[in-house]
């Protein structure tokens, strides 16, 4: 009976062990996001996103009236990495600079780890706060989505260090 159970837990233990050997050859998948659909999502009426600086992107309706702002991470936070690769982030604004979304984009992070954070709110912590108030913002761990948290975070950081010194005029 011994001899048995010791042949069983062998067994099992090696299936484990050869699935998470399989996991750890699985190579990252990449998970577009469109930029233009990120923006969209907030400003359905835009037409055009056209360059300030640096940081910064005007968003603009059919009649060029300025409807809010984005900035990206990319390429400025390539060196941030995730749990795959690195995590580019998307800021947007409206004219008086409160943050109406963050987004995560182009990226290899595992998707179940990303939909997690959102399903636990992470990218709203900065949602409808001004652009000083949202650097004071501090994460909470995110179980199982460490990592990624972390990253985005770091860009998001970055971002509103370096970003808020070359605001844009916002005619």
């Amino acid at each position: 009976m011994f001899k048995n159970l010791v042949i069983a837990l062998v067994m099992v233990g090696t299936v484990a062990y050869a699935q998470e050997a399989d996991k750890a050859k699985e190579k990252p998948v990449f998970h577009e996001v469109s930029n233009k659909e990120v923006v969209m999502s907030v400003y359905p009426d835009a037409v055009k996103v056209e360059k300030v600086n640096n940081f910064w992107y005007r968003i603009l309706d059919k009649n060029k009236k300025v409807l809010g702002f984005a900035m990206s991470s990319m390429p400025f936070c390539l060196s941030v990495k995730g749990y795959n690769d690195h995590t580019p982030v998307m800021i947007i604004t409206d004219k008086t600079w409160k943050i109406q979304k963050v987004s995560i984009l182009s990226n290899f992070e595992t998707l179940g780890y990303v939909r997690r954070l959102e399903r636990k709110g992470f990218f709203k912590l900065w949602d409808g706060k001004t652009l000083k108030e949202a650097k004071k913002v501090q994460i909470d761990g995110y179980s199982g989505a460490t990592c990624t948290a972390t990253a985005v975070s770091k860009n998001i950081s970055y971002l509103l260090e370096n970003g808020t010194k070359k605001l844009p005029k916002t005619k």
